[in-house]
């Protein structure tokens, strides 16, 4: 199966309990992932995008990015530290779950704050709760295995609509929109106390 075929009609999608445990399917290896919602967030268009099994793909990432162009070492990160990491970590480090939190935070009420030493956003101890639960019920992932992800990746920016990407996605049609939530987000936490 080419890596495509493989995010775009996968023999299954996986779900939060899938991954957590000790036998978790994703190698530790390089590679691109694909995020399939059964319900999409608000405001979010879904209007081409890529169906699966009742639920719609809305964002590709890789793991680990292009090597740098100055010549030093290619980080050694994998797609299953990742993919487990935008599941339950939090959005200072994954832009995925900044992403799902902006466009989420009315519904949920949560919104971004500034944590620890202040220059860590983050939706705070229960607001990531609440992302994740929220993910564990909506969110579903499949991956692929590639030597030089970022070049899959691409391709897939190009071909396919995804509103939750970003980067290398500026034609996209909730681009604008979407950066806009986001920023109002950072705006908002930067007028409010650091929590702890």
């Amino acid at each position: 199966m080419v890596p495509e075929e493989a995010l775009l009609d996968p023999s299954r999608l996986y779900r939060a309990e899938d991954i957590r445990g000790r036998d978790c399917p994703i190698p530790a290896a390089p590679g691109v992932y694909a995020w399939y919602f059964t319900s999409p967030p608000p405001l979010v268009p879904v209007a081409g995008c890529h169906k699966q099994d009742g639920a719609v793909l809305l964002y590709v990432g890789i793991s680990p990015k292009a090597p740098p162009g100055n010549g030093r070492p290619a980080s050694r990160q994998t797609i299953r530290r990742r993919i487990r990491y935008h599941y339950r970590g939090n959005a200072a480090g994954s832009t995925l779950r900044l992403t799902l939190g902006s466009l989420l935070a009315g519904e949920l009420g949560i919104g971004l704050r500034r944590v620890g030493s202040g220059t860590r956003l983050t939706f705070g101890r229960e607001g990531e709760k609440q992302l994740t639960a929220w993910m564990a019920e909506h969110a579903q992932v499949v991956w692929v295995a590639t030597d030089q992800p970022w070049k899959l990746e691409e391709e897939l920016i190009r071909s396919c609509v995804l509103p939750l990407n970003l980067d290398q996605n500026r034609h996209g049609s909730f681009h604008g929109q979407l950066s806009a939530l986001r920023a109002a987000q950072r705006a908002q936490a930067r007028l409010l106390p650091v929590e702890p």
